[in-house]
Parts: C-alpha cells; structure tokens; sequence
C-alpha cells in the first residue's frame, strides 16, 4: 500500500511539473485566460468539478488543483464522479486514474443508464440531462455553488455549426450559466480557450489512458481508444472543419467569433429572454 502511494505521488508530481512547464501556454495559460474573461472564479466559491473520466474531466481537476496554488482568490473544491451505472472496470479505471493523479474523488450512484436504456428517441438527450440534475443536486447538497464542466474550445465551435446546420438556429455553449432548477447555483466551463489536441498531447505524453465512452449503448469501448463514438453529428462537424481549416487555417477562430460579433441590424429574428423579435417589428420606424 505504501509503495502504491508512493508511485501515485511521483505520477502526480510528474503530470502536475508537465502542466507547468511543458504545456504551461497551452493548457493552464489558457484555462486562466477563461477564468478571468468570463469571471468563472470568486472569493468563496466551492465548486463541484464534474469529473467523467475522460481526458478533459481529468485535466480540469488538475488545472483547478493548480490555480489553486496561486492563491489569487480563496475558493474550495469538491472533485465529483457520478457512476450513472457503469461497468466495474470503467468504474475502476476512473478510480485508479483519480488515485495517480492526486485527485481526492467522491463518488456518488444513479441508475440513469437503467433509467434511458429502453428509451428509443433521444437517449443521450434525456441522459445528459439527467446527469446534469444528479451533478447539480448532489454539489448543491456538498454546500457547492457552482459546478464545473470539462467541455473544451473544440466543443464550442461545434456546438455553434450544429446548432447552424441541424438546429435551424445561431447559438453557443455559454462559458457560465445560471441553474434555472436549482436556485443559487451556477454552470462554469473553464476549459473554453483551450484546443482539445492540445489535451491529446498532453495526454500522450505523460503516457495516461483514460475513459472514452462507458455508456449503456457503447459500454465496451473502456479505455483510449478511438476519440469519438461512430458517425454522430458531433463527429461530422468535427470533420467538416477538419476540411475546410486544409484551405482556411482561421476557420476555427471565425466560427468561435462568430457569436460575438452579431450584428442585429443584419438578422431576419431573434430571441431575448424568451421573447421572438423579428426585423419587421422596427423596420418602419426606421424611415
């Protein structure tokens, strides 16, 4: 047992060195660039990290651990793995990596993988809802304010032309969000600027094997496999971009501006606060 604490140490220290030195600019550079831009961190915060057992989940509990240390503001964390009913080597995996990585978890368990397994229209939908009432309800019983999720810059850009070309509507995935179920809690989402090949790499070079997708409908593919799960839309719009970034090497950071340049004079409606606006409504005052 003293030798497994031993290596589980050196492991840490080893990939605690490589965030800041070696992808110091990549990785923590950039996740308190997000911190600071969209204000994600008070004095006083306890944040729930929601860790999945993936490489991003993994890597923001380390770069909260390391924001940590510099002391700037005072905030508390609570490191938080829910088990929505995995296998029990996936559950080990998550456990094992914790463990090597110096991230003192509490596990909780649903059974939302009981719960939408015979569902036939939208599972993963109704899942990661059901996820997100757990996650929010359990950091809200640990006094937390806020939950923190891992989705990355990758994410954001797709989430955008998803919306665009299966959605029928211009959105993003915010950096933070107020919980409209549970009052005074909050969504954070600090790992916003940062490249999920940037992760790989990091990943890759401190030699880890993560969890890659566990669920209920692809439960056997446990550990660093292949990133992605089939061809979902998700996946599709990851290579679309990947083609056209081979002609325009800045399509990615148009498409991430993109929700912040919108110019209303431009569009035909548009929603706030729940109320449709239409370009009608103003046009004849216009003259």
């Amino acid at each position: 047992m003293r030798q497994i604490e031993e290596e589980n140490r050196q492991t840490a220290e080893e990939i605690e060195k490589s965030i800041r030195k070696k992808f110091h600019k990549q990785l923590f550079s950039r996740f308190a660039k997000a911190v600071r831009d969209y204000q994600l961190v008070q004095e006083g915060d306890k944040i729930a990290v929601c860790i999945s057992g993936g490489k991003d989940s993994m890597l923001m509990a380390k770069l909260f651990q390391e924001l940590q240390k510099h002391k700037k503001v005072s905030f508390a964390l609570e490191f938080l793995v829910m088990d929505p009913g995995y296998l029990p080597r996936n559950l080990r995996l998550i456990e094992e990596n914790a463990g090597g990585m110096g991230i003192p978890v509490k596990i909780f368990e649903t059974e939302i993988f009981d719960a939408v397994y015979e569902v036939e229209k939208s599972p993963c939908y109704l899942c990661a809802r059901m996820r997100r009432g757990h996650l929010y309800h359990q950091a809200k019983e640990m006094g937390c304010n806020k939950i923190a999720l891992g989705h990355h810059y990758d994410d954001v850009i797709e989430t955008i032309l998803m919306g665009m070309l299966y959605g029928g509507q211009v959105q993003t995935m915010m950096p933070k969000l107020h919980s409209t179920n549970f009052a005074g809690m909050e969504l954070i989402r600090p790992m916003y600027y940062i490249r999920e090949d940037d992760i790989r790499h990091w990943r890759d070079y401190n030699g880890l094997h993560f969890l890659q997708c566990a669920c209920r409908f692809t439960e056997n593919c446990a550990a660093n496999g292949q990133d992605g799960s089939g061809e979902s839309k998700r996946l599709e719009v990851k290579q679309l971009i990947a083609r056209m970034k081979q002609t325009n090497p800045f399509v990615e950071a148009n498409i991430f501006k993109s929700v912040e340049n919108v110019n209303l004079s431009t569009i035909i409606a548009y929603k706030e606060q729940g109320q449709r606006r239409h370009f009608l409504d103003f046009y004849s005052r216009e003259q």
